[in-house]
């Protein structure tokens, strides 16, 4: 027996369309998320508790926005301070949407909100750190700076479907030619106080060898003073001692210093005299002399 296989497929067909419509008609809320129904494109309502929540299939579109809070980072930018120096400020802002409607027509996705609130950071950073100078920033005025920076925000973002929670300045440098400069600046200054250094290490160590050359010809000059008065003492001494000699047995004072005569003149056994034998040289040891 044959089975028509006509209204079978008729019936799978109808089961695939309420299933698929079924599918279309229920969309579930976390309680991180909150929905926003369109219909042919257009808002027609918002949901912000959590659970199942229904809609009609096929016409309507679901739009799920973030309930958490977000993090916007801007990238570092230029700016010119009241005392016309320039940092390169970079900062971070955290906001939470709070009216999906007003967040669709106006910012569409976060990824435009993005852009969007990253131009007005950047704007209300420039114009309000333009009031301010380098040592504000870095004192601790520069919580109010980033309080004003915040509520200049708020007034700017209020009509975006957004509340903006906290804005803050993560860092503040120099750019990076300023830098540069700054640090060959500095380089220069070291160099010229090493050289200053240096400078002052020779003249004093010239002064110092000046002086110590001073004290040693000083102390040489004493040195040589007293020797030369010793040697005149010890001549004195000597005188007398011959002078004493002399005067108890001057044959014999007279003998020793033709012996020491001798000494000095025959010591070099190369030394060769020619004398006559009645040289007065050779009396003291000629035979029977007194």
């Amino acid at each position: 027996m044959m089975i028509n296989q006509k209204p079978f497929a008729v019936w799978l067909i109808l089961l695939l369309f309420i299933g698929i419509t079924l599918a279309n008609s229920y969309f579930i809320v976390t309680e991180m998320d909150q929905a926003l129904v369109l219909q042919f494109g257009q808002p027609v309502r918002t949901v912000a508790a959590p659970g199942l929540q229904f809609k009609i299939p096929f016409l309507q579109d679901v739009v799920m926005f973030d309930k958490r809070v977000l993090n916007l980072v801007a990238p570092a930018e230029e700016v010119i301070l009241s005392d016309q120096k320039r940092l390169m400020v970079d900062a971070y802002l955290r906001y939470r949407i709070v009216d999906p409607l007003m967040f669709f027509q106006r910012l569409h996705s976060e990824q435009g909100a993005d852009n969007r609130l990253g131009a007005f950071l950047l704007s209300t950073m420039q114009s309000e750190l333009a009031k301010s100078t380098e040592a504000e920033i870095l004192s601790p005025k520069r919580d109010d700076i980033m309080n004003d920076i915040h509520v200049a925000l708020k007034e700017q973002t209020h009509r975006l479907g957004v509340e903006i929670i906290d804005v803050r300045l993560r860092g503040a440098d120099l750019p990076q030619q300023v830098t540069e400069n700054v640090f060959n600046l500095m380089r220069s200054q070291r160099d010229q106080e090493a050289k200053l250094i240096r400078a002052e290490g020779d003249q004093q160590g010239v002064e110092i060898r000046a002086k110590a050359d001073k004290e040693r010809t000083i102390l040489l000059a004493e040195a040589d003073k007293q020797a030369q008065i010793l040697r005149g003492q010890g001549d004195e001494e000597a005188i007398k001692t011959y002078a004493s000699a002399f005067n108890r047995d001057p044959k014999f004072y007279g003998f020793m210093r033709s012996l020491e005569a001798y000494h000095k003149t025959l010591a070099n056994p190369e030394t060769t005299m020619v004398i006559s034998p009645d040289n007065a040289f050779l009396k003291p040891l000629q035979s029977g002399t007194e």
